[in-house]
C-alpha cells in the first residue's frame, strides 16, 4: 500500500510541474526552460502558436499544449543558456536540412494512434515530412500551409499542366479536390487512391458505369485507366488517345477497315460514305462501356 502511494504521488507531482508554463523542468536527462523562455526571442512564433489548435488551452488531452513549444520541439534549456545556438535532440521544422524521419517523429509521438494515419508508413509521402504540408501554427483546415490543389501542385507539377487542358475533372473550378480521390497519409491502392482499384474509386462518382451488363467491355472491367485519364486530356471525355486511333490500339483493321480511305473508296456519286464524315467509332458503338442489347447488337455495342 505504501508503494502505492509512493508511485502515486511521483506521477502527481511529475504532471503538476509539467503543467506550469514558464517554468524549467527536467524529464529524465533532458532540461526544459518553458514557454516563456521561448517568447522571449520568438515572440511571433509563440504569438501564432497560442492561436493555433495546437496552442489552445481549451483542447482536452492535447500534450502539445501542455508542454508549450518543447512539445514538440524539445528540450530547449541548453538552447537558451547558449543564447539560441543550435544543439542536438532539438527539431527544427520547416528546414530541409532536418532529416524528415526525426521531424515526423515529433508528430507521430501525438498523432500515430490517429486512424488517418495507420497507413503513414507505408505511404510516399513518409519521406517528404509532416512540416512540408502542415503547420503547427496555422489554425486553417487540418493546419494545412496553403489550400487544395494549391498545396499539392507545389510538388506534383505536371498534375497542374494535365488539369489545365480543355478536358479534366472540375479541381480548378472547386468541384473535386485531391484528397476526394487520394489519401496522402497513406492507403493500400497504388497513387495514394481511396479504394482497392481504380475501378472503384471512380465508380463512386461514376456509378452508371458499373453495371450489370449483359455484355462487358473487357478493357473497361479491367482498369478505367485503359482508355481514360483522370486528370486530364485534350481529347473529349478524359480520353488518353483521339479516337479511332484509341480502339485501334486493340482492334486493328482485320474485318474492320480502319484506315485512310482514298476518294474511289469513299465517294460514291456525290455523296460521301459513313468513314469519310465524322469518322468515329463511338458513333456506332455508343455503348462502349457495356451493354444489355440483345443479341449481336449488344455484343458488339451498337445502339
Amino acid at each position: 500500500m505504501r508503494r502505492l502511494l509512493l508511485v502515486f504521488l511521483s506521477v502527481f507531482f511529475s504532471v503538476a510541474i509539467l503543467g506550469l508554463p514558464g517554468q524549467a523542468f527536467a524529464q529524465g536527462s533532458a532540461k526544459f526552460a518553458g514557454a516563456e523562455s521561448c517568447k522571449a526571442c520568438h515572440e511571433d512564433a509563440s504569438a501564432s502558436y497560442a492561436k493555433s489548435v495546437h496552442g489552445n488551452k481549451a483542447v482536452p488531452g492535447s500534450s502539445a499544449n501542455r508542454g508549450g513549444c518543447e512539445s514538440c520541439h524539445g528540450a530547449a534549456a541548453v538552447h537558451v543558456e547558449k543564447s539560441g545556438e543550435k544543439v542536438p535532440g532539438m527539431v527544427s521544422f520547416g528546414n530541409r536540412k532536418v532529416d524528415a524521419k526525426l521531424k515526423d517523429a515529433s508528430c507521430l509521438s501525438c498523432h500515430e494512434a490517429s486512424k488517418t494515419l495507420a497507413f503513414w508508413k507505408m505511404g510516399k509521402h513518409k519521406s517528404v515530412g509532416c512540416d512540408s504540408c502542415h503547420s503547427v501554427h496555422q489554425s486553417g483546415k487540418k493546419n494545412l500551409k496553403a489550400s487544395e490543389p494549391e498545396l499539392c501542385y507545389t510538388c506534383h507539377k505536371d498534375i497542374r499542366s494535365q488539369v489545365n487542358k480543355k478536358s479534366h475533372h472540375p479541381i480548378k473550378e472547386g468541384k473535386v479536390s485531391c484528397s476526394d480521390c487520394h489519401d496522402s497519409h497513406g492507403t493500400f491502392g497504388k497513387k495514394l487512391v481511396k479504394a482497392d482499384t481504380n475501378n472503384e474509386l471512380c465508380y463512386k462518382c461514376h456509378s452508371e458505369k458499373r453495371g450489370p451488363y449483359m455484355f462487358e467491355h473487357l478493357p473497361v472491367e479491367e482498369n478505367c485507366l485503359n482508355c481514360h485519364t483522370p486528370h486530364g486530356s485534350n481529347q473529349a471525355k478524359l480520353l488518353s488517345k483521339k479516337t479511332p486511333q484509341l480502339c485501334q490500339a486493340c482492334h486493328d483493321w482485320t474485318r474492320h477497315p480502319g484506315g485512310a480511305y482514298t476518294s474511289y473508296e469513299t465517294f460514291k456519286g456525290a455523296t460521301p460514305s459513313k468513314q469519310l464524315t465524322a469518322r468515329d467509332c463511338m458513333n456506332c458503338h455508343s455503348n462502349i462501356h457495356g451493354s444489355n442489347g440483345p443479341s449481336t447488337k449488344g455484343l458488339r455495342f451498337v445502339r
